[in-house]
């Protein structure tokens, strides 16, 4: 029995210290943004939102906050997870500002949905929750971003304009808290770090440009279309730096990973 406790301690252990070192790559990839440095600047074009709350006074509150900004525009409200997904379809928003706890289809439940079949809206997850491992699952779920309702009075503009300028959105402090983490950071910067921020079907994805399939042979083999083989790998250029099927190569090298698609 003391040696199954001991195994189930290291386990743990393990558990652990990957999630700390995901933590870690993905506070030092956030600071690393351009927002981070240069402030976040008003849109040129209209940034269309669609808001999801249970609570009509809380939309209220937000739709209000949002009048504020001349760039952004509020074009739908959903009370569910549900409605909000077929708000989404109807609508096309560039950001769709999700609750996280709706009851019913919450806002994990619109995430997946919109993520899957609506690849040109971008999620942002509001939330009571503090911003820890939590927060680490749903960026890797394909949000785009993540803040607390605590927060949402002074930064929800920010994150909606950082969100629909292409990168990803967590407040400064978190995000260099994140880095700070007391794992070795010399691993979070590494290549193979990077790589360990896609989603699985971003990996994927990846792997198969950098083995030289075509966007027609990665629509067959996935059994997706061509439009969102472009959308995925537009979020690995995003987020890797990547412009070219020359450097899908090389970073798949630099990672270790060439080879079957994973």
């Amino acid at each position: 029995m003391k040696a199954k406790l001991e195994l189930d301690d290291d386990a743990s252990d393990a558990i652990a210290t990957d999630l700390a070192r995901r933590l870690a790559t993905l506070g030092a990839s956030l600071v690393a943004q351009p927002h981070m440095r240069r402030g976040i600047p008003m849109h040129n074009e209209p940034i269309r939102v669609l808001l999801a709350d249970d609570h009509t006074m809380v939309r209220e509150g937000f739709r209000v906050l949002l009048r504020t900004a001349p760039d952004i525009h509020v074009v739908g409200e959903a009370s569910s997870g549900a409605a909000a997904v077929e708000l989404a379809r109807r609508l096309n928003p560039d950001v769709a500002v999700l609750d996280l706890d709706m009851p019913g289809s919450d806002g994990a439940f619109a995430l997946r949905e919109i993520t899957r079949s609506m690849m040109s809206v971008r999620v942002l997850i509001l939330t009571m929750h503090a911003e820890d491992s939590g927060m680490l699952t749903l960026l890797e779920g394909g949000a785009r971003g993540y803040l607390t309702k605590e927060a949402a009075s002074r930064d929800l503009v920010d994150a909606i304009r950082v969100i629909a300028s292409g990168e990803i959105y967590v407040r400064p402090s978190t995000a260099r808290l994140l880095a700070s983490a007391v794992v070795p950071q010399r691993a979070a910067k590494t290549t193979l770090g990077r790589y360990q921020m896609l989603s699985e079907r971003e990996k994927t994805v990846l792997c198969m440009v950098a083995q030289g399939f075509s966007g027609v042979e990665i629509s067959r083999e996935l059994a997706i279309s061509t439009k969102t083989v472009d959308a995925y790998k537009r979020r690995v250029e995003e987020k890797l730096g990547l412009a070219h099927r020359t450097h899908y190569v090389r970073f798949a090298i630099d990672a270790g990973i060439l080879g079957p698609p994973r």
